[in-house]
């Protein structure tokens, strides 16, 4: 990390943490998408879906996309492994893309797993080529954010101030692509478990694109307060992942697996959903499920319950 004088750093940091808490991004966060009503009051928020909603069905990602725009949603957020896959399989990006925009879904995000924040010098240098090559296809398909998890130090604690310089230049990378690495929290993981420790990272990283990326079910797994959201600005935080969970297992015991749809469990989404309006969040509610007996099921009806259900739990919040 560069040096710094002791006056710079608290001005660099204080102006981070203002755009985080209380300023406006420096990038937008669009315009409501073709396929999706203009945003109101009772729902000012925009609808994604994660592709591991269905991807135990195995359909592709074309038809994954197909069944997104069917299903009403606005965006899509694939992982990187899909992509690859489907390029691997022959398939072309500008192709990909005139799809999407024909169907009028954009790319809202990507789910990609580099591990640049590790302690390893190599293991972190190959991360942030693998980063830089995960934020190609996303720029390529005309999308411009990309998960940023704690992906090859979730059983280590890695020190808060080290993520937050890798985290600077992940962000740094990201500027070069025009992608941004939204740093996200995974209630399992021994680093980045809780949205204290996201937002810490997001502030000491000193950097204008910094951003949170949290997850309803993270959230609730890793301990942290729904409150916490009320000291992020909406405007820095682009995405929210969205999801319920039930009342058992308990937190110790409860997996991925057990994630159901918004409504059909017991978290608190009536508070998160209100919050999210008040701090000014306009960004989207990507729904992301890991549920096994969803992926038995077809995908396209279980697209369209998660967004029938994801709005009707807005909807109730903010009337």
């Amino acid at each position: 990390m560069p040096s710094m004088t002791r006056r710079s750093l608290l001005a660099t940091s204080t102006a981070v943490a203002g755009s985080l808490v209380t300023g406006s991004s420096t990038r937008s966060q669009g315009t409501t998408p073709p396929n999706q009503p203009d945003k109101h009051d009772s729902e000012p928020f925009g609808y994604c879906l994660n592709t591991s909603t269905i991807r135990g069905q195995s359909q592709g990602l074309v038809e994954t996309i197909e069944i997104a725009a069917k299903a009403g949603y606005a965006g899509i957020e694939p992982w990187i492994r899909d992509i690859e896959q489907y390029v691997n399989d022959g398939g072309s990006l500008g192709e990909l893309t005139r799809r999407l925009s024909d169907l009028g879904v954009s790319v809202a995000s990507a789910i990609g797993f580099a591990e640049w924040i590790v302690d390893e010098d190599n293991r972190r240098a190959q991360g942030l080529e693998q980063a830089k090559r995960d934020m190609d296809l996303v720029a390529r398909l005309g999308g411009n954010r990309l998960a940023a998890p704690p992906a090859g130090a979730t059983r280590e604690t890695v020190n808060l101030l080290s993520v937050a310089e890798r985290y600077r230049a992940l962000l740094e990378l990201g500027d070069q692509m025009d992608v941004v690495p939204q740093v996200e929290v995974w209630g399992f993981s021994s680093t980045l478990s809780r949205l204290g420790e996201a937002l810490f990272v997001a502030i000491e990283s000193r950097h204008p694109q910094a951003c949170v990326l949290a997850d309803v079910y993270h959230l609730y797994k890793g301990g942290s307060d729904f409150a916490g959201l009320r000291l992020l600005n909406g405007a820095n935080m682009h995405l929210l992942h969205v999801n319920d969970y039930p009342a058992t297992p308990p937190r110790s015991e409860i997996g991925d697996a057990n994630r159901v749809y918004p409504g059909d469990g017991v978290a608190p989404l009536t508070t998160i959903f209100r919050t999210l309006r008040d701090i000014d969040f306009r960004g989207m509610l990507s729904l992301e499920l890991f549920n096994r007996k969803y992926w038995k099921q077809d995908p396209l009806e279980v697209a369209r319950r998660g967004l029938s259900k994801t709005r009707q739990a807005v909807r109730q919040a903010l009337a």
